[in-house]
C-alpha cells in the first residue's frame, strides 16, 4: 500500500495551474498526519480490542512515514494506515511520461492510505487513499476510497455512496457522479472482467483547471461523463485543499456503522472460505494494476508499508463457480458489476 499514484493523461492539456500557497507542504502535511491519527483513534474504539503499532521510517533520497498496523484485533485481522512524504531530485518515470514539464524539478509527495481487513466475513474490506504531489509548476491532489463486501448487502453500499456524495456536493455536483464512474473504471480487474468491489469515489490529477476526468479510458463512461459537463470554472488550490480534506473526514462516518452492525453476526466456515478466495482478488489487482503500488516502487518506499495492503491470509481455487440463488452468486450477478447505487429505481 502506498500514498501515491502516477496521472494519466487526459485527451487535452491544460494550461499551467496557479503556483501553490508558499506553505502548502507544510499544511498538507500536517493534514495527512492529523487525519492518520483521526482514523486510527476511531478505528481502535470500533476495534475494542487491537491497538496499531507504530513504524517510524526514513527514505534515504528524501522523506519518510510512519506506518501503523493493527493485527488480530476483535474486530479486523489486520489493517494499516500509513503517513508518508517523500521528496528528491529524481523524478520516477511514470510521472515523466505524463508531465514532462515536470522534467529538471525537484518533486514533493504526501499522503494517507489505509486498508483494513476484518475477521468477519459480513464485514467490507474498505480502502482510502489521498494525497498531494508537486514538481515545479506541477502539483495535484488525488485519491478516493472504496469498498469491498464479501457478501451482499444493498443497506450498507447505500449508505456508504450517500455519505462520500454528501461530501463532494458540499464542494461541486459533478464531483460525486464523475469520481464514482473513475471509480468503477480503475478498481476494475480486466482479466476477471469484474469491478474489485462497490466502488466509491477515485479521482487524481486534480489541479483546478479543465474537465474532471484524467484517466487513461477516452471512451469510458467516465470520460463521456466529463466531456457533457465540459470544463469547470477554474478551481483553486485552496479548494481542492478543503475538498480532499473534507473526503478524509468522511471516512468513519461512512465505515465505522457498517462494521458495527456486522461485527458480531456468526458466520462458518462457508462464508471464512469465500472470504478468503474472495481476497485473492485483492492481491491481484494491487499487483497487477494500482499505480500507487509502482509509483512507491519506483521511489524507492518502504517495501513493508507499500505491501501493507494485502490480506494476511488469502486462498485461490481454481475455477470456483458460485452455486446458484446463493449470497455468493448475487455478489458476482450485481455487486460486481458497475451501479447506480443511489437511482430511485435501483432495485434488486
Amino acid at each position: 500500500m502506498t500514498t501515491f499514484s502516477a496521472p494519466q493523461r487526459s485527451q487535452s492539456t491544460s494550461p499551467t495551474p496557479a503556483a501553490p500557497p508558499a506553505d502548502s507542504r507544510d499544511r498538507v502535511s500536517q493534514f495527512m498526519q492529523g487525519i492518520q491519527d483521526e482514523i486510527c483513534q476511531g478505528l481502535e474504539a470500533l476495534d475494542g480490542g487491537g491497538t496499531f503499532q507504530q513504524d517510524q521510517w526514513e527514505r534515504p533520497e528524501g522523506g519518510g512515514g510512519r506506518s501503523r498496523v493493527i493485527k488480530q484485533g476483535a474486530v479486523f485481522e489486520q489493517g494499516g494506515v500509513n503517513f508518508s512524504e517523500v521528496w528528491g531530485e529524481q523524478l520516477p518515470p511514470s510521472i515523466l511520461v505524463q508531465r514532462p514539464e515536470a522534467a529538471g524539478h525537484g518533486f514533493y509527495a504526501t499522503g494517507t492510505s489505509m486498508v483494513l481487513h476484518p475477521h468477519n466475513p459480513y464485514i467490507p474490506t474498505v480502502h482510502l487513499n489521498y494525497r498531494y504531489f508537486e514538481a515545479g509548476p506541477v502539483w495535484w491532489f488525488g485519491g478516493g476510497i472504496d469498498l469491498t463486501p464479501y457478501y451482499p448487502n444493498l443497506a450498507d453500499v447505500q449508505h456508504f455512496h450517500r455519505t462520500l456524495k454528501a461530501t463532494c456536493d458540499r464542494h461541486q455536483a459533478n464531483y460525486y457522479p464523475g469520481f464514482k464512474q473513475w471509480c468503477d473504471e480503475y478498481f476494475y480487474l480486466k482479466h476477471r472482467n469484474e469491478t474489485r468491489g462497490v466502488g466509491g469515489i477515485f479521482f487524481d490529477y486534480q489541479d483546478g483547471l479543465g474537465q474532471l476526468y484524467r484517466g487513461p479510458n477516452e471512451t469510458g463512461e467516465a470520460a463521456q461523463y466529463s466531456q457533457q459537463v465540459g470544463d469547470l470554472p477554474q478551481r483553486s488550490w485552496e479548494e481542492l485543499f478543503a475538498f480532499v480534506s473534507d473526503c478524509g473526514q468522511a471516512f468513519l462516518p461512512a465505515y465505522v456503522p457498517i462494521a458495527e452492525q456486522s461485527k458480531d453476526r456468526p458466520y462458518s466456515d462457508h462464508e471464512r472460505n469465500f472470504q478468503l478466495y474472495r481476497r485473492g482478488r485483492y492481491v491481484e489487482f494491487n499487483l497487477v494494476y494500482d499505480r500507487g503500488t509502482i509509483f512507491g516502487l519506483q521511489t524507492n518506499g518502504r517495501t513493508e508499508s507499500i505491501l501493507m495492503s494485502l490480506p494476511p491470509l488469502v486462498r485461490w481455487e481454481y475455477s470456483y463457480q458460485p452455486e446458484p440463488d446463493t449470497p455468493e452468486q448475487q455478489l458476482y450477478d450485481v455487486f460486481l458489476k458497475p451501479q447506480d447505487w443511489l437511482s430511485d429505481g435501483f432495485k434488486l
